[in-house]
């Protein structure tokens, strides 16, 4: 049976269909009282549903049961400041997680995040020497980074463990997400409403307005790798998990309108002032490493994925 932690969430649940269409049994784990999560999961095959409150207990006791381990459940809110809600669930919770797989000898993927870069003083290489010089931006990146420096220093691993960097993701099931959701959601929605979208200006002299980049990668090349390195289990270690090609916001925003038949209309808005000093204007994943451990799958094209996301699932909100 493999776990997932997270299985309600966004990338947690595109992983559940995914391996529920490659034969594999499932037990879920998250918070199952936020009900605006559980479309996500409908049509899913689980086999057992277990709450994030009783898990670490249930794991202890029931390791013989589990093959595998996917810890993809974190707090993501990038803008809660309360340093202590991270601690507990990012960083005590998933080192619980990684000493019974170590224990008990089972492998483990967990998700650590791009936001460990910062302003990319280091550059975004996931390289393990770099780690305790990176400085994030807020108390969500801080906690991904202390986890991926604990991890680094243990000397009981896993048999296999791999901490993925995941850049920008989009996609389907994205949809309870709020203001966290992907750029390209929240353009369907205004073009919906507006028939325009606005982007955030740049306060950076560096940058033109809508002229930030990102690396941005499609959620169903994200679960791909996750399962690739769970099957094909290559060094043990970080690995940053982006298409390792930048691109802008207005090439988003642009390819959205096009995915609906429709000429861009594009303003600008300035940055909200809670994120606006802390806020990445380029990020690329250097993605040599995975691509040296024998990953053999093209990502999906930006204007591919947009098209799929939009044409496929947005439209009608469909889950995957």
């Amino acid at each position: 049976m493999i776990v997932v932690t997270g299985a309600y969430g966004f990338i947690g649940s595109c992983l559940v269909r995914l391996l529920n269409d490659t034969g594999q049994e499932i037990c879920a784990v998250d918070d199952f009282y936020k009900d605006k999560k559980e479309p996500n999961l409908a049509n899913k095959q689980i086999r057992e549903w277990i709450h994030r409150d009783i898990f670490l207990s249930w794991f202890a006791m029931h390791y013989k049961k589990v093959d595998a381990v996917y810890h993809l459940g974190a707090r993501t809110d990038t803008t809660e400041q309360d340093s202590t809600i991270f601690d507990e669930l990012n960083v005590n919770y998933s080192k619980r997680i990684w000493e019974i797989c170590a224990q008990q000898n089972i492998p483990l993927v967990y998700a650590s995040s791009a936001a460990t870069y910062g302003l990319g003083e280091h550059g975004y290489e996931d390289n393990h020497k770099v780690v305790d010089k990176l400085a994030p931006l807020n108390p969500y990146g801080v906690s991904k980074n202390d986890f991926d420096k604990w991890a680094l220093q243990q000397e009981a691993q896993p048999p296999f463990w791999a901490g993925l960097k995941f850049f920008n993701v989009y996609g389907p099931n994205e949809y309870h997400k709020g203001r966290m959701a992907s750029v390209i959601f929240h353009t369907f929605k205004q073009v919906r409403s507006t028939g325009a979208m606005k982007l955030f200006r740049s306060h950076h002299k560096d940058y033109k307005d809508g002229e930030q980049q990102r690396d941005f990668i499609y959620v169903k090349d994200v679960v791909k790798v996750c399962q690739w390195l769970m099957e094909n289990k290559p060094d043990n270690g970080l690995y940053n998990l982006g298409t390792g090609i930048s691109r802008t916001f207005y090439d988003l925003a642009a390819n959205t309108f096009r995915a609906m038949d429709l000429e861009p209309e594009i303003s600008f808005i300035d940055t909200p002032a809670d994120i606006r000093d802390k806020y990445q204007y380029f990020t690329e994943a250097d993605m040599t490493k995975l691509k040296k451990a024998g990953y053999p799958h093209d990502f999906y094209t930006l204007e591919e994925g947009i098209k799929d996301y939009v044409q496929q699932y947005m439209k009608t909100r469909k889950i995957w």
